[in-house]
């Protein structure tokens, strides 16, 4: 049971991180302002907010890594 659970909330923090990606190389992002109760919409930006950090560590980590060079075509 503690397994599903680990595993639903880090299929959850994955997508989180797949619309950050989406949000920095297109622009496009979900609009949390059309949520009309509070309490979710701050929910969903936390959420949101959680794909943003691990979005950053994770690039962080790619630009000092010696295993990821920058593409030439950019």
């Amino acid at each position: 049971m503690l397994g599903r659970v680990f595993h639903y909330a880090m299929d959850a923090v994955l997508i989180s991180t797949v619309v950050a990606g989406v949000r920095r190389s297109t622009g496009f992002t979900p609009q949390t302002e059309r949520i009309t109760d509070p309490t979710a919409r701050s929910l969903a930006e936390r959420y949101l907010g959680v794909g943003e950090t691990i979005f950053d560590m994770i690039q962080g980590t790619a630009v000092n890594s010696e295993y990821f060079k920058r593409d030439a075509r950019r």
